[in-house]
Formats: structure tokens, C-alpha cells, sequence
């Protein structure tokens, strides 16, 4: 008997909505072939604040970096119980989120139930009731009854994990665009949609983990509304998922900067020289050994530079020529 073939939400694959996703999965290669591709500590501590600020801050939380940053820390912070405890949830669940699967209804449960808990008396429960999205007074979205929800969850998650034709990053933009759309929870579908992105983003590479998308759309948080309900409106996904590819390029941009290394000059050399040696003379030849790759004319234009700009102190002539850092 053949097989079903797997439900795919409706979305239109424009040109734009192409060029984009491969310019998306271009940057992570470039990344890929950094020297350094795998950000440092600090940098990957300060992008998992900055991701989980973000997430609740477009949910009006009103904890700020320095709050969150705290709370990672383990110390204690001034704040509303539940501010501090959809905090502790957040960084709970990007911890977690990477051990779960993806197209698992259950996984995804357990997800929102890290995500609510202690906030929401039916955290990791699908919704019971009927729910609608208001904008200002008017009602923006009224989401599928809930005898549909389960239907539609089951349906959603299967496409995640039997569609292998929609390119990954586009299926982790669709698939939050579908969790807005099913409204699968009482409360935190917005902040469940982002996290499942990003689950699925660490599907296409690992440095999806340490890219702050989230805190891309919280800059951009009227945008991501409006096309949200331009999408709604269409009954087109394309609108969203031209909006958050754009944000994941973006974010990934700004993390290719962060990781690119600096190009070596005369002036970075010198200060890498001077934390090292201090107040200690030292030779030319000691200074290219901290340089392997430099030449011997470009280690002795970097010390006549020193020298010349009040840097570097000297004595002696020829070989026995010893340097020694000028103090500040």
C-alpha cells in the first residue's frame, strides 16, 4: 500500500525567498571555514543571554541583559517572581532543547513544560479552550479550535521529520511560522515557535547554537508581527518566512564579524609583543618567535615603527640590538 504522502505547509518558493536561503546557507560555510568557527566562551555566554532576553522580551518580559546575565550566573536578582522564574525557564529550555527531537509531539510538550512551568497551569499541555490574537482591541488571529490542535501537531511534526525536500532552513522558519499559526498552548507559543527554529536550525549546523536570531526579530519586533499577519492573511507562509531568513542572515552576519580575526599589524603585533614581555628587553629574533610566520624585514619594520612611535626603548647596534617597552 504506497505511503501518505507528508502534509507541507503552503508557501511559495520565490526568488527572493531562494536567493536568500542560499545566501543563509553560504554564510554558514563561511563561517565554517573561519580560523576561529567555534566562538569563544564569553562570546557564546553573552549570545545565549542576548537569545534568551530577547525571546521574552517580545513577550513584554521586562528583565533586562544585565538581569539575565545575573540569573545565568547563579546570583540573585531585583525582579518580579514570574519575570525572574520565565528567565530561569528560558535558559532552562535553550540548555535542554538541543537532547530533544524535533518532530516529536512529545518533545515538544516537554519543551513548553521547561518553557512554562510554574507560569501556566497547563504548561506542556496542548490548549483546552480557544484562543484568538489580539492587535490593539481588534482580534488579529483566531487559531484552529482545539479538537484540531492535536490533528495539527501531529501533522506539523510529521512534516519535520518524514519532508526531505524543503530545504532545513527554510522547514525551521515554516515550522515556527505553523506553531503561530496552531496556537498549540494557552500561553507561550510565541517564545515555543522560536525555540523550535532554533532546534531545528542546529539540525543544519551546530553554530546555530551560539547565532542570537531572536535577538535579530526583537530589534525588528513590529516586522515579524506584520508579517506574521501577512502570512495569515494570504494563507501563504512566504511573507514570514522571507522575514525570519532575512533575520537569520543577518544574525549570522553579525556573528561572522565577531569571529573574524582582526588583520595582524605593525600596531596589533606590538601590543601583543608588550603583554608579553612586559618590562623585559628582548631581540629581534625573540620577537619573531612570538610570529612564526612573519618575515625577518617585517619584525625589524615593526620594532623601528615601535621605536619611532615612543614605544619601544633601544640599545646596542646590529646583533646585539635589545628592545624594551616604554611604559605607558
Amino acid at each position: 500500500m504506497p505511503r501518505a504522502p507528508v502534509y507541507r505547509p503552503p508557501f511559495t518558493l520565490t526568488g527572493a525567498l531562494l536567493s536568500t536561503c542560499t545566501e543563509t546557507a553560504r554564510l554558514v560555510g563561511r563561517i565554517e571555514g573561519l580560523p576561529s568557527s567555534t566562538p569563544q566562551a564569553h562570546l557564546r555566554r553573552r549570545n545565549r543571554i542576548r537569545t534568551v532576553q530577547a525571546t521574552l522580551a517580545i513577550e513584554g518580559a521586562g528583565l533586562d541583559e544585565p538581569q539575565v546575565t545575573a540569573l545565568l550566573q547563579g546570583q540573585r536578582v531585583v525582579g518580579g517572581r514570574s519575570e525572574i522564574r520565565e528567565v530561569k525557564n528560558a535558559i532552562a529550555a535553550y540548555d535542554r532543547v538541543a537532547h530533544l527531537d524535533p518532530s516529536s509531539v512529545k518533545d515538544l510538550l516537554t519543551a513548553h513544560g521547561i518553557l512554562m512551568g510554574g507560569l501556566v497551569a497547563d504548561a506542556g499541555r496542548l490548549r483546552k479552550g480557544g484562543v484568538g490574537v489580539l492587535e490593539g482591541s481588534r482580534v488579529a488571529h483566531v487559531a484552529p479550535p482545539p479538537s484540531q490542535v492535536p490533528r495539527l501537531v501531529e501533522q506539523l511534526l510529521g512534516f519535520v521529520g518524514g519532508d526531505h525536500e524543503t530545504h532545513p532552513i527554510v522547514k525551521a522558519a515554516l515550522t515556527h511560522y505553523e506553531l503561530e499559526f496552531i496556537h498549540p498552548f494557552s500561553d507561550g507559543n510565541g517564545r515555543i515557535g522560536r525555540l523550535w527554529e532554533h532546534r531545528i536550525l542546529l539540525d543544519v549546523h551546530p553554530v546555530f547554537e551560539h547565532v542570537p536570531v531572536e535577538s535579530v526579530v526583537r530589534g525588528r519586533q513590529a516586522a515579524y508581527y506584520a508579517a506574521l499577519g501577512e502570512a495569515d492573511r494570504s494563507g501563504d507562509a512566504t511573507p514570514f518566512l522571507m522575514f525570519s531568513l532575512t533575520a537569520m542572515r543577518d544574525a549570522l552576519i553579525e556573528l561572522m564579524t565577531e569571529l573574524r580575526p582582526e588583520p595582524a599589524t605593525a600596531a596589533t603585533r606590538l601590543e601583543r609583543a608588550r603583554a608579553h614581555f612586559e618590562r623585559r628587553e628582548f631581540s629581534r629574533a625573540d620577537y619573531s618567535r612570538l610570529f612564526p610566520s612573519m618575515s625577518a624585514p617585517t619584525a625589524s619594520r615593526d620594532l623601528r615603527a615601535g621605536v619611532d612611535e615612543g614605544m619601544l626603548a633601544r640599545r646596542g647596534d646590529k646583533a646585539t640590538t635589545r628592545y624594551r617597552f616604554v611604559r605607558r
